[in-house]
């Protein structure tokens, strides 16, 4: 939602909004120039002299929100998040970029590598760049480049030239309701590809990989990426080697063996650049200058976001929300920890996920070697009976004296400092307010070693 509303006051849009609370994002937003309430009120709708044109709901506004139902009351257009971004792509050449897991940071790369090409793309963005501080921004380029959500189906409203699709695997049933249902809108959304267009797929996801198969067979041209494809306009990746928290992906690219240095570490993360790199070729940006922008990436906040250090513990935060994501940072985060041991402090979100998936966050966090299990982050959900955190923490595969369910949040940051010591690396995930922990578990990590001296 900031990154719609900062593009609209780049355009020199008159916007107004409201959120629960004060935080850097309403504090910019502020200082760009927008209204920003504090608290959802009828009387929101009134920060300006003339009547809103059009209110902008996310997914997470409910039906009984005032400020939607005085809209509604009033006859005021609404729309989706969505539905107001693609109105933001109109005259663009568009790139979107979809899948479970991997599309902050694909369509960060892509946005990152654009610029240093001298593209000056538009972009919206699901996290903050590291290099801009921004997740948005009005570009003079002609070109769009956008994160698109498949949570609520939304992104169907998006009319792409190149689409980026990284995997499909279930996630957001309680929208989709089924596996099937939630695969069929990735279905709908490459047919929503311009003519012309192209589909950009990991070849080594089973569920991405179908994708491409069937929309080569109903005649959209597909360029693939990933260890299993063999293809002249292909991109194979045929090695993968960690160097000091970043990583090099050794990649085939039409028979020119190139290298793409990853400043973030993890071969799943090696496989995003290389989608990224794929997109731009696509938008007409040159490879050595393409490359260049990759290896200057300097990553999203809150995927594996360094917090910093605290009597030689170091403290990332990672916004990993799915068993699959969670396995691929736990394993990338391996080689950084050295001879430490790795603490994961996780935070289920959402109590239909944790219902649906808790065997499998288990069994992932069990690549682990000391995990705490906070409460479920219920965002836009109301608790279910049994649903808790204890779920995953009961099925971690690992001795019970190094696994620990925590149900209080404020007791979180002292219990993990009083299990770290010199050498170990804490990684707090998840997609709540566990990553408000960071910090407090530095402060406590000191204040416990100036408490020793």
């Amino acid at each position: 939602m900031s990154g719609i509303a900062r593009i609209l006051l780049a355009r020199g849009e008159e916007v107004s909004g409201s959120d629960a609370r004060d935080s850097r994002t309403v504090m910019a937003l502020r200082a760009q120039g927008a209204h920003v309430a504090i608290g959802h009120r009828a009387e929101n709708l009134e920060q300006f002299a003339d009547a809103p044109t059009a209110i902008v709901v996310s997914t997470a506004i409910k039906p009984d929100n005032p400020e939607l139902a005085e809209a509604q009351r009033r006859g005021i257009p609404v729309l989706r998040r969505a539905e107001a971004l693609a109105a933001l792509m109109a005259g663009h050449r568009v790139a979107c970029v979809a899948g479970t897991h991997g599309k902050t940071s694909t369509t960060s790369m892509l946005t990152v590598a654009l610029q240093h090409c001298r593209f000056d793309p538009s972009f919206a963005i699901g996290g903050d760049l590291n290099e801009s501080g921004a997740n948005a921004h009005h570009g003079d380029g002609g070109i769009f480049v956008a994160e698109a959500d498949e949570s609520d189906g939304s992104f169907l409203v998006f009319a792409p030239s190149v689409a980026v699709v990284t995997n499909v695997e279930p996630d957001h049933l309680d929208h989709h309701g089924t596996e099937e249902n939630y695969t069929r809108v990735f279905a709908e959304f490459v047919e929503r590809i311009e003519p012309g267009g192209v589909l950009i797929a990991c070849a080594d996801d089973p569920g991405a990989a179908g994708l491409a198969d069937r929309a080569e067979a109903a005649g959209v041209r597909v360029r693939r990426y990933g260890k299993a494809v063999s293809g002249s306009g292909d991109a194979r990746l045929v090695g993968y080697r960690p160097e000091h928290g970043t990583g090099v992906a050794a990649v085939d690219l039409g028979g020119e063996r190139i290298d793409v240095q990853v400043s973030v570490p993890g071969e799943h993360m090696a496989g995003n650049a290389v989608a990224a790199l794929l997109a731009g070729l696509e938008l007409g940006a040159p490879l050595r200058e393409l490359l260049d922008g990759l290896a200057a990436f300097g990553g999203v906040r809150r995927r594996f976001e360094f917090k910093g250090r605290a009597d030689g513990v170091r403290v990332y935060d990672d916004y990993a929300h799915h068993p699959t994501e969670v396995d691929a940072q736990l394993r990338a985060a391996r080689p950084v920890v050295g001879a430490g041991r790795l603490v994961v402090v996780f935070q289920p979100h959402l109590f239909s996920r944790t219902a649906a998936f808790a065997g499998e966050f288990a069994a992932a966090l069990g690549l682990a070697d000391e995990v705490v299990v906070l409460d479920v982050y219920g965002a836009r959900e109301d608790p279910q009976p049994g649903v808790t955190g204890e779920l995953i923490a009961d099925a971690v595969p690992l001795p019970a004296e190094r696994v620990h369910f925590e149900p209080s949040l404020t007791e979180a940051a002292p219990r993990v400092a009083g299990l770290v010591r010199p050498g170990d690396v804490v990684v707090t995930m998840g997609a709540g307010d566990v990553t408000m922990l960071g910090p407090e578990i530095l402060a406590e990590v000191d204040r416990r070693t100036a408490g020793e001296r």
